[in-house]
Parts: C-alpha cells; sequence; structure tokens
C-alpha cells in the first residue's frame, strides 16, 4: 500500500492512532521499530537538530532535503510540520510537488503569518493570516497534488493566538470546505478542556488532530471517547536525545573516560543496523564480483558454558566486543577481502544469528559434537568445484593474517601461530608438530613449513582456527572426515584432528605461520583482550 494511503486511511478510520516525532533517518527508523503508525517529521525538531530557531530559518528545499532521508531510511508515512507552507499560495504549490517527489505522505500547514512562531514560546504574539487567505493555500496545496492520497491537514493558531472557540470552529469550518483531509485543532493550556470542547462541537464533521506537548497528563483513553482521529507526540524524540547527549557529555568531561557511560548506550551494532549495514551487505554478495570461487565457512555453533549468563540466549559468537558481535567483525573483515559468498554453521540459539547476506547451515548436534562435524556438515552443501575457506566463529584477528593464508598456493592450508605453544595456558587449543620453523630474520629455511600432525607434547604452535583449501584440498578434507567416521571420532573430533588424520591420508597441510595478532575468545577475559583488534 503506497504510503500516502496508509496515511490517509490512519487519519480516516474511527479508532484512535498515534505517531510520533522524528528529524532525521536515524531517529525515523527508531521510530518505525518501535511499532508506530507513522512519523511526525517536527518543524521544532527538524530546526533545533540543525541548531537554528523555529521561526523559518532553515528554507523549505533544507527541510525537503532532511525529510528525504528520512521516508528513505523508514518506510513509514511521514506527516511532515509544513508550517506556513513558507510563503503564499504560489510556494505552497511547489512545496507540495517537491514533499510527493521525496515519497512525503503529507503535510499539516497552519494558519500563521510567514515568518512563524512557535505556538509554545511564553509570551511571543502568534499572528495570524486571514482565514479565506489561508485557505487560498489548501486550495492550491490541493490542486498541485499529483496523488489523490496525499494528505493535508489545516492546522489552526487560533485557541494558541487567543481567540474564542467560536473563531477556532470558524476556521476549521472555512478550512474543512478547502479541502483539508483532517483538521488539527492546537492549544497549549496544560489541560486538554480546549481540545475537548472543540471535539464536542465539531462532531463528525472530518477527522480531528491534537498534540498534546503541554496537556500530557490526559489519560489516552480520553481522547479515544472524544473521537480524535490521531495523537502526535510532536518532539520527544528531539528532546530524550538532548537529555542523555547532555548527561552523558559531562559524564565523559568529568571522569576523562568512557567508562561509566559505555555501558549506557547504544552499541555499535545498533547503529550498523539502523544505517541498514545489513542490506548493504546481502547487496554486495548480489552485485559484487565474488572473490574467484572461493566459499567461506564460519563455524558458529557452539554455546560454550564459561560465558555463563552471556550466553543464555545467544551464541558465543554474538558476544560483542567494542560494540560489535564477534561474527560481525569477522564478516566484515571477510567481506572487505572480496568473498560473499559465505555459510555460517549455527547450533545454540541459532535464531540469534540474524545477519543477512549469508547462507545458513544447521547443526541440531552442536551440544554433542566438534568443529570437524560442523564442517562436515558444511561441506555436504559445498558446491563441487568450489575453493573453501573455513574459520571459528569465536577468533578475532587482524586482516593481514586473512591476507597471508590467501597468499599461500597450496592445497590445504592452516594459519598456525608459533608464538602460542603453552598447551596449559590454551588447553582447548588445536596445537600442531611443524615440519620446521621460522629461522633468524624471518626468514624461513624452506617455505612452507608443514603440519606433521597433532601434538600437545612440545608443539611447535597452535592452529587459530583458520585454514584454506582448494578443490582438491577440499577432497582432502572429505577423505579425511571419512576417516575419522571409520574409527568413531568424527563427530567429536577437533581441528587438529581432522588436520592429523589428513596427513595421516598422506596429504601435505602446509602452515601459514604467524606471530600473534589474534584472540580465541574462550572465557570473559579474552573478550578484553580481543577490543584491541
Amino acid at each position: 500500500m503506497k504510503r500516502t494511503t496508509r496515511l490517509k486511511q490512519i487519519l480516516q478510520r474511527p479508532e484512535l492512532d498515534f505517531i510520533l516525532e522524528a528529524h532525521d533517518g536515524v531517529s525515523a527508523r527508531i521510530v518505525e521499530d518501535a511499532g508506530f503508525a507513522g512519523i511526525w517529521a517536527s518543524g521544532l525538531a527538524l530546526s533545533a537538530s540543525l541548531g537554528v530557531r523555529d521561526n523559518n530559518e532553515i528554507s523549505w528545499t533544507q527541510v525537503i532535503d532532511h525529510v528525504e532521508f528520512m521516508a528513505d531510511a523508514s518506510g513509514l508515512p511521514i506527516l511532515l510540520d509544513g508550517d506556513t507552507g513558507h510563503g503564499n499560495f504560489n510556494n505552497v504549490r511547489r512545496f507540495v510537488r517537491k514533499l510527493e517527489q521525496r515519497g512525503i505522505a503529507g503535510v499539516c500547514l497552519e494558519d500563521k503569518i510567514f515568518p512563524k512562531t512557535n505556538s509554545l514560546l511564553p509570551g511571543e504574539p502568534q499572528p495570524l493570516a486571514d482565514p479565506y487567505e489561508f485557505a487560498g493555500r489548501l486550495k492550491a496545496a490541493r490542486d498541485s497534488q499529483a496523488d489523490d492520497d496525499f494528505c493535508i491537514v489545516a492546522r489552526t493558531e487560533a485557541l494558541v493566538s487567543g481567540m474564542p472557540m467560536g473563531e477556532a470552529f470558524r476556521r476549521a469550518e472555512i478550512y474543512r470546505e478547502a479541502g483539508a483531509d483532517a483538521i488539527l485543532i492546537h492549544s497549549r493550556q496544560t489541560t486538554a478542556r480546549e481540545v475537548l470542547e472543540f471535539a464536542q462541537s465539531w462532531g463528525d464533521r472530518g477527522p480531528v488532530v491534537i498534540v498534546p506537548t503541554t496537556y500530557y497528563a490526559t489519560p489516552t483513553d480520553v481522547f479515544k471517547r472524544a473521537g480524535f482521529s490521531l495523537v502526535i507526540w510532536a518532539n520527544h524524540m528531539l528532546r530524550t536525545a538532548i537529555t542523555a547527549m547532555e548527561k552523558n557529555a559531562k559524564t565523559i568531561a568529568r571522569d576523562e573516560s568512557l567508562f561509566n557511560v559505555e555501558g549506557e548506550i547504544a552499541s555499535l551494532s545498533r547503529v550498523f543496523q539502523l544505517q541498514g549495514m545489513d542490506e548493504l551487505s546481502a547487496a554486495n554478495a548480489r552485485y559484487l564480483r565474488p572473490n574467484s570461487q572461493e566459499r567461506v565457512v564460519i563455524l558458529a555453533a557452539s554455546k560454550d558454558e564459561e560465558f555463563g549468563a552471556l550466553t543464555r540466549e545467544r551464541p558465543k559468537c554474538m558476544l560483542e566486543v567494542n560494540g560489535r558481535p564477534l561474527l560481525v567483525r569477522q564478516l566484515e573483515l571477510i567481506r572487505a577481502c572480496g568473498f560473499y559468498r559465505i555459510s555460517i554453521v549455527r547450533g545454540w540459539q541459532s535464531q540469534a544469528i540474524d545477519v543477512e547476506g549469508v547462507e545458513f547451515v544447521e547443526n541440531p548436534d552442536y551440544a554433542s559434537t566438534g568443529v570437524t562435524h560442523s564442517l562436515a556438515l558444511a561441506l555436504e552443501q559445498h558446491p563441487p568445484g568450489d575453493a573453501l575457506i573455513a574459520s571459528f566463529g569465536d577468533i578475532v584477528y587482524r586482516k593481514f593474517l586473512l591476507q597471508c593464508l590467501l597468499d599461500e598456493s597450496a592445497d590445504l592450508a592452516v594459519v598456525v601461530d608459533l608464538d602460542s605453544r603453552d598447551t596449559d595456558a590454551s588447553p582447548r587449543g588445536d596445537f600442531v608438530k611443524l615440519s620446521h620453523q621460522e629461522g633468524l630474520g624471518g626468514l624461513l629455511e624452506e617455505a612452507p613449513p608443514r603440519v606433521l600432525g597433532a601434538s600437545r607434547d612440545e608443539p611447535d604452535g597452535e592452529m587459530i582456527g583458520l585454514l584454506r583449501a582448494s578443490p582438491v584440498g577440499v577432497g582432502w578434507l572429505h577423505e579425511a572426515i571419512g576417516s575419522l567416521a571409520s574409527a568413531g571420532r568424527a563427530r567429536t573430533a577437533k581441528l587438529a584432528d581432522l588436520i592429523e588424520a589428513v596427513v595421516q591420508c598422506g596429504h601435505p597441510v602446509a602452515a601459514v605461520p604467524i606471530h600473534g595478532h589474534w584472540v580465541d575468545v574462550n572465557e570473559l577475559r579474552d573478550l578484553v583482550d580481543a577490543a584491541e583488534y
């Protein structure tokens, strides 16, 4: 349904509905996520967000530019606070045409004189336009719209300016006859007495909109019984943001640290979500040329009891470091290297892995199986002839480590950290023996070193959980998994067991030697270490 049609239905249906203020793309998306029926693009909020007064100090073209971003960010219908229409009937005609072009569902015009004064400013005069001149603006707006469902709301400021109820009613009737889809009756009293009196007199002549900024204590049931069509919560997103920003700015200035605010603010992953980064990742997969024929498999099925309540409702790969889940960080790195054909093996709390642009492989037996079983499930769906990159879902590493792996031309290669040899410090590590290590000056005695097999007895290094296989190497992995299955070990085998099985089948496994620059997240302190990456 068109957004214009949706807004018109909101105004015309008998039930009371609600829309909330937004002033930019992010706030518009937040309003949508909160479940509102529509968005009020507030003139006060738009002006204040730019640091200027609500006296038409931003031009109509600047208003249109800002609400276009809001329309792009959210699918909700937007009712724009159009002030006076930014001039006479001629300005209004062009204004309406441009709003329609930018996807705005409707405009609210008020019967003031340009430039307007904010209705809630104490002590300020509120001069009104001649009602028939304003009716001409409304008629011009109606005649200019290309979409019959584009909504025009006429806002009378008669009560705000101190005029009697009879004048407010007279103006509203003139505006209804001029073609307004609804009447917004505005009041700055602290009770709803005025708007309720208007509604009683108005009856069923047409939809009535209210803005309870000053009479916020009135129960919503009162508005429902009075027959109002729409309530606008007109400036509360902006005011919420100001309060939060002032509080945290003072805290950061006082503490000279982020420690006391980090836990109270939105995570970076939420920021990226509001920006639509998942959609961009999916689009990359559709439109960008993938890096050769390689597919990436991320093994992310585990829960890990070490993290207690942190993994009660999400898998370990979704734990956050610096505001971004481990899995999201790795996906960004992998895509930055040109890989968009990605599968994720998930198990524990699989619904919590909701990233876009990937395929999912389910491991329902995650609690009783290891990474080899997860990899085997992924290989069952791996297209013949495609090369493979496989990665643990709970590691954090520098981008250049993946690039080093990509530079290795062997049919099967694994990244091995030569600085990690303490089996007691890493009891679950995949330790291996190598044919040789790096020589003096960082030069290799022969290149590349080869994995001789798994070893926890004076190992030469630890595999970090990152491997690459050519189509030939993928065949070796299938063969090794079959060998482990014959021995009844495939379901629980670790990566070290799998690589040793490849070696025992007579195939060479190249080691890509590194010295640190990665973290295997297995306990809480690892999350702290991972923050450096």
